[in-house]
C-alpha cells in the first residue's frame, strides 16, 4: 500500500512524505524546494512531486492521501474551551462555538485543489484527515521501533485546538489519555517568551534554550504564567498566548503576549546580544518548561512509564533538547524516543503512519532521516560549470581523506554528500564542518558563515567507538535530540563544541547510518585524536538547510566559506584548492 502524507495545515512548515508497504521511503520540506523559510502559507507541492519520483510512482498508484487536520466537532470540549477562555475576544469565542472548523474546510480544499491539478483522481485515492497531535503521535510512537507498551507525549503550541497530548501506544494503537486546549498551551507560552525576548517564533525558540544557560533562573519567578495544579494547568493570557486587544502591538505588529508581560519585565528586547536582565528570563522560562513538563509526565503517563519505560515524544517542544535530557534522566525512562522530524513538518509523516496502522500495515521503524534529494557529481559539476561565480573545481581522488586534511588544518568545510536530511538537524549530508579542537573555529562559523548570534552553540557529531565515553551514558542518540552532560576529559579535548552549561546536543554516528561520514570521523581520529567533528547545518541565517548543488554554491559564494565539497567536486575560491 502507498501511502502519501502532506502537512502544512497549519500554515507553515508544509511538507510530504511517502510510506510503501509500512516503510518510510522519501519526505521533504517545501522550503528546501522552494527556498522559502518555513513556506508560510504555501501547500507541499513540489514535495509531493519530489516523494513521487524518488518513489517511481504516478498520482494513480497513491491508495491513500494523509492529511494531520480534522473536524472537530461541536460535542468535543475543544472548542467550548476555546471559546470560554477566550471570552475577551468575542469574534474568537463565538467563531469557536459557530464555525469552529472553518480552517479545516478552507485546508481540505486548498489540498484536494493541490492534489488535483498535480494529477490525483479524489473519486479513487482517498484524502484521510488524521487529528493534529494523533499525527504527531503516530509520528513518535509507529516508528520508535518500541514493542512493549510505550507512553506518549505531544508538546507544541497548537492543531485543531488541542495543544498538549498524553497517550500510549499499544500493540500498534494509539490510545488518548488526555489533551489540554488552547490557550493554555506551554508550547504557546514558551513561544510567546520567545518573541519578547526578541526572537521569531519557529525558530527563536531553539535560540531562547541557548542563551538560558548564560543566565539565572532564580532571579525572576515566571510560575505566574502558568497557574497549575495535580494534573493540569492554566496559562495566564493577560501575560502569554494573548489575543484580539489584549496583545501587545509595537510599530503596527501584534505579539502573542499581553501589555501585562510589559508592565511586569519590561520592554521588549531588541539586538543580538545576550543582556541582563534578558539571559535571566530566557533562563527563568527554560527552567519553568523543565518542571512543568515532568509533573504532567508524573501524573498522566507515570503508571506506564513505572511498567516498561518507553517514551515516543514529538510535538514542536520535543526539539527542547534540555528537556529531553531531563526526561532521560528520570529513573522511570528506560528510553526516550524523539521524532527527529518533531515539528509541524513531522506530521506528514505522522498521518501516513496512523493511516497505515488503521489499515493493519506493518510499519518499519526509523532507520535515518536520509530521505531527501541527491545529486550525482556529474550533477554538481554540471552546477558549477553553470553557476554566475565559475568556481574552481577538481574532482577528487580520495575525498573523506582530503576532506579530514582540510578540518584538521582548522578550515571549516561545508560538506555536502547523499540524500538530504529531513528534519531541522544537519546530520552529515548539508552540513558545515569544523574540527571541535581548533580554538576559535566555532566564533569563525558564526560570525562569517552562518551570520547568527555569537553565543549560539555548535554540536558534535561523535563515532559511537567514543560515544558513552563522552556521554556517559549508552542512550542512543542518532538525531541530535538530546544533550548529555560531557566528560570532564572530552570537556577539554572538544572545547568548541561544549556549551556553556558543560553539555553537548550530540549525533552519534554509526557505520550502518551513513558510511561515507563515518569514515570522515575515523580519519579525524587519526590526525586529531578523537572521532569528533563540530557539525552545523549548511545555510545562513534566515534560509533553509541546502538542498541542491546549486544552492550550496549560492551559500558558499555569499559567505566566508573557503573549502566545499560536493560529493567527489571539491570547490574553492580564488584556487585554494591545492
Amino acid at each position: 500500500m502507498n501511502i502519501l502524507g502532506l502537512s502544512g495545515a497549519v500554515g507553515h512548515d508544509c511538507s510530504a512524505a511517502l510510506l510503501v508497504d509500512g516503510k518510510l521511503v522519501a519526505a521533504v520540506e517545501e522550503e528546501r524546494l522552494i527556498r522559502d523559510k518555513h513556506a508560510k502559507g504555501k501547500q507541499p507541492r513540489q514535495s509531493t512531486q519530489y516523494c513521487l519520483q524518488e518513489a517511481g510512482l504516478r498520482p494513480d498508484q497513491i491508495d491513500i492521501v494523509a492529511y494531520p487536520y480534522a473536524e472537530i466537532p461541536l460535542t468535543s470540549p475543544a472548542r467550548w474551551h476555546y471559546a470560554r477562555r477566550h471570552w475577551y475576544a468575542p469574534d474568537r469565542a463565538l467563531q469557536a462555538i459557530f464555525n469552529g472548523n472553518r480552517i479545516y474546510r478552507r485546508n481540505i480544499a486548498a489540498v484536494q485543489a493541490m492534489l488535483t491539478d498535480l494529477g490525483f483522481d479524489l473519486q479513487k485515492t482517498r484524502l484521510m484527515p488524521v487529528e493534529h497531535h494523533l499525527a504527531h503521535a503516530s509520528s513518535a510512537y509507529h516508528l520508535s521501533g518500541f514493542k512493549e507498551k510505550t507512553a506518549i507525549l505531544g508538546v507544541d503550541g497548537r492543531g485543531e485546538y488541542a495543544s498538549t497530548f498524553f497517550g500510549y501506544g499499544e500493540n500498534g494503537q494509539i490510545y488518548k489519555i488526555k489533551e489540554f486546549y488552547e490557550p493554555d498551551s506551554i508550547g504557546g507560552m514558551y513561544g510567546a517568551i520567545t518573541e519578547f525576548l526578541g526572537f521569531e517564533m519557529l525558530d527563536g525558540e531553539f535560540k531562547v534554550m541557548g542563551m538560558a544557560p548564560y543566565g539565572d533562573p532564580s532571579r525572576f519567578d515566571f510560575s505566574r504564567l502558568i497557574k497549575r495544579w495535580p494534573g493540569g494547568f492554566k496559562v495566564d493570557n493577560r501575560l502569554v498566548n494573548t489575543v484580539g486587544l489584549r496583545r501587545y502591538k509595537d510599530d503596527n505588529k501584534g505579539y502573542f503576549f499581553g501589555q501585562g508581560l510589559v508592565d511586569w519585565l519590561g520592554k521588549k528586547r531588541d539586538g543580538d546580544e545576550i543582556d541582563d536582565p534578558y539571559i535571566d528570563y530566557a533562563a527563568a522560562v527554560q527552567a519553568l518548561l523543565e518542571e512543568v513538563v515532568p509533573e504532567l509526565v508524573d501524573y498522566y503517563l507515570g503508571d506506564v512509564l513505572r511498567e516498561t519505560g518507553k517514551l515516543a515524544y514529538a510535538g514542536g517542544v520535543a526539539l527542547n533538547v534540555k528537556l529531553n535530557q531531563k526526561l532521560i534522566g528520570r529513573p522511570d525512562v528506560n528510553e526516550l524516543f524523539v521524532q527527529p522530524a518533531s515539528g509541524d513538518a513531522g506530521t506528514a509523516v505522522g498521518a501516513a503512519t496512523f493511516v497505515a496502522a488503521a489499515e493493519n500495515q506493518s510499519i518499519e521503524a526509523q532507520q535515518h532521516v536520509y530521505l531527501g534529494p541527491s545529486y550525482s557529481n556529474e550533477a554538481c559539476i554540471a552546477a558549477c560549470e553553470q553557476h554566475a561565480q565559475k568556481p574552481t573545481w577538481v574532482k577528487l581522488e580520495d575525498t573523506v581523506a582530503k576532506a579530514a586534511d582540510l578540518l584538521a588544518a582548522g578550515n571549516p568545510v561545508a560538506w555536502f554528500q547523499g540524500r538530504m536530511e529531513f528534519g531541522p538537524r544537519a546530520l552529515g549530508n548539508r552540513s558545515i564542518l569544523g574540527n571541535p579542537t581548533e580554538s576559535g573555529v566555532a566564533d569563525r562559523i558564526n560570525a562569517q558563515i552562518k551570520y547568527r548570534e555569537r553565543w549560539r552553540p555548535f554540536c558534535p557529531s561523535i563515532s559511537d567507538r567514543v560515544a558513552e565515553q563522552i556521554m556517559q551514558t549508552d542512550h542512543p542518540s542518532p538525531y541530535m535530540t538530546f544533550t548529555f552532560n560531557v566528560a570532564e576529559e572530552w570537556k577539554t579535548r572538544i572545547p568548541e563544541v561544549v556549551h556553556e552549561d558543560g553539555t553537548a546536543r550530540v549525533q552519534i554516528v554509526t557505520a550502518d547510518s551513513n558510511p561515507r561520514y563515518y569514515r570522515l570521523l575515523d580519519e579525524m581520529e587519526v590526525r586529531t585524536g578523537n572521532p569528533v567533528l563540530l557539525n552545523t547545518s549548511l545555510n545562513r541565517r534566515g534560509e533553509p538547510m541546502v538542498c541542491s548543488p546549486v544552492d550550496a554554491l549560492n551559500m558558499f559564494f555569499g559567505s566566508d566559506l573557503e573549502y566545499l565539497i560536493m560529493e567527489d567536486v571539491l570547490v574553492t575560491k580564488d584556487g585554494n584548492g591545492d
